[in-house]
């Protein structure tokens, strides 16, 4: 559960210069939920005026901080808001033990912080069935709010971290009507990645001033092109949820499709990326891309059986550019797929087409291009124009080792 010794050979050299977002002020501590001596709790105090959205997990046993986050979510707006998090316990099939943790948290920041228990939100992350110490967190609810200050995204998404190599953080900073409008987020992922909604724990905040249906489409739309097209190891979260919060400090947008709009995509596309390249024991970061299918829907369902083949992700771990395995999961998938009219490229090069072994591919270009840590998988199935793409890692001894001792 403690943050990897070892940080991800895919990760990022340093955490990015998040801009201060108006409205928000953020503060961590160490409350002691599951180890001492490590961060492990963030507040996150926004002004009135802020509005919410959140798309969360569809896990049938998801946890009390997941079910009382979708009842409020799309409640009365009115007055500032709180967004309180921590890591070390998911708080995830825990009972009604779990869902008395959730209301005494709330109750505890709403009168730390001033503002309604409705406008509360909370996460946990963690080991799943084992009851949250709810009062350790509750005895640091004071000192948090008492020390947010704004910018201090770098601490909170420490305190976030579980089997994470690094902190994860992106921005945007755009021009609408002649103002900047500014994108900051923060995310925790490594494993239990799979899509299902937002994967992960994910807040993300912006200056500009969005009505709260508007800011959901957004939300819901860019999340099924980003956090739902990655994957580590197949598995869903108990405790998904992503947050976005707009403080109303600077430019009203009131439409789709604008400067405001690419930019949230690009913030999302980066952190769900980040996510990938901290895949619990990653080596390689890699693009499956599929073309040619017969519908969108087809497309997916090739890549993600790629992407969450163990036999493909094994074969990427070791070098192997081991193509039979790709013809086998497209095979799988449920798609409409025609042998005769499959082709398969490793980057650029062509591995297979027309249901055989491409005549000019020879096995040493394909294992020297295993060997680059980022690699592109493509796909085309030849009977249409449905297109679709998703992002995974490979699958090493290392991922055994760190589920095998996370709870020791």
């Amino acid at each position: 559960m403690t943050p990897m010794a070892t940080r991800s050979p895919l990760a990022p050299d340093t955490f990015p210069d998040l801009p201060e977002i108006a409205g928000l002020r953020l503060a961590s501590a160490a409350a002691g939920v599951r180890y001492q001596g490590r961060t492990d709790v963030m507040l996150a105090l926004l002004d009135p005026g802020t509005t919410v959205a959140g798309v969360f997990t569809r896990s049938a046993t998801r946890s009390s901080n997941v079910r009382d986050c979708e009842a409020k979510i799309g409640g009365d707006s009115a007055g500032g808001a709180a967004i309180i998090v921590n890591s070390g316990n998911s708080n995830a099939f825990t009972g009604k033990a779990g869902d008395g943790s959730v209301t005494r948290i709330c109750a505890a920041v709403a009168e730390a912080a001033g503002v309604t228990e409705a406008r509360v939100f909370t996460s946990s992350t963690g080991v799943i069935g084992e009851r949250l110490p709810d009062e350790r967190i509750t005895a640091v609810v004071g000192d948090l709010v008492a020390n947010a200050v704004p910018g201090a995204l770098e601490d909170a998404a420490g305190a976030i971290m579980t089997t994470d190599t690094f902190p994860k953080g992106s921005a945007r900073v755009v021009e609408v009507d002649g103002q900047e409008v500014r994108i900051a987020g923060i995310a925790k992922g490594s494993g239990m990645i799979a899509p299902d909604m937002a994967t992960m724990l994910v807040y993300i905040f912006t200056d500009a001033k969005i009505a709260r249906p508007l800011l959901q489409e957004m939300l819901s739309e860019l999340s099924d092109r980003t956090f739902n097209c990655i994957t580590v190891d197949g598995d869903t979260s108990t405790s998904d949820t992503l947050l976005l919060a707009a403080t109303g400090q600077s430019v009203e947008i009131t439409e789709r499709g604008g400067a405001f709009e690419a930019a949230l995509g690009e913030v999302m596309l980066d952190l769900a990326h980040q996510v990938v390249r901290d895949g619990e024991g990653a080596t390689k970061f890699v693009e499956v891309a599929v073309t040619g299918a017969a519908t969108d829907a087809d497309a997916r369902k090739v890549a993600s059986a790629i992407a969450n083949s163990p036999l493909v992700k094994t074969a990427v771990a070791g070098e192997d550019p081991n193509w039979g395995r790709i013809v086998m999961a497209v095979g799988k998938s449920d798609a409409e797929a025609d042998r005769d009219r499959l082709t398969i490229r490793f980057g650029d090069i062509e591995v297979a087409r027309e249901g055989w072994v491409s005549p000019d591919y020879t096995e040493d270009a394909g294992a020297g291009y295993m060997k680059q840590q980022e690699l592109v998988i493509g796909v085309d199935l030849g009977l249409g124009d449905g297109a679709a793409t998703m992002w995974t890692c490979d699958l090493t001894h290392a991922y055994i080792q760190i589920n095998a001792d996370y709870r020791s």
